[in-house]
């Protein structure tokens, strides 16, 4: 992908959802942070369509149980909107809340040991439904697994505040 196949920003609709707790705050930042520092996300011609050139801004929101990707242009011009159904996605979701809820009570209470262990479970998972991501998007969009790792990671923040 050329340099222009980038995501330059990201945002998150959270309105009408609850406060984050401080560790849902936490990844959310650094998803976001990692996905500035590098990322790749090129859009896939659909339906015949010439596809605006990137770099590109990503809003995202949750709307009846489907993540919602806006993608603009550098400029602010529409370039692409789908719609992701979190079902198939559902109980990887369900599995990563129940790990990051042991793994930031680890934190504050067990050994480094055993919070590595957790950790290494809770990676596991999440590189699980960062594949299954990477699935959901084919047609969609072009991306690699680190950015979808970090996209996953969105998705998750947003139904841990909804």
């Amino acid at each position: 992908m050329d340099d222009l196949s980038k995501l330059i920003h990201i945002e998150l609709d959270d309105s009408g959802l609850p406060a984050p707790t401080p560790e849902v705050e936490r990844e959310r930042k650094v998803a976001l942070f990692d996905l500035m520092e590098e990322n790749v996300f090129g859009l896939v011609a659909r339906n015949g369509k010439d596809i605006p050139e990137g770099p590109y801004q990503l809003f995202m929101s949750i709307k009846d149980r489907r993540v919602v990707c806006d993608v603009r242009t550098e400029d602010g011009s529409p370039a692409s909107e789908f719609h992701l159904s979190v079902s198939p996605l559902k109980q990887v979701i369900k599995d990563y809340f129940q790990i990051c809820e042991s793994y930031f009570d680890a934190v504050k209470k067990l050994p480094p040991a055993q919070i590595e262990a957790i950790d290494m479970g809770r990676r596991g998972i999440h590189d699980e439904g960062s594949r299954q991501l990477l699935e959901r998007l084919e047609g969609k969009i072009r991306t690699d697994l680190p950015t979808a790792r970090r996209l996953f990671t969105l998705i998750c923040v947003l139904h841990m505040r909804g």
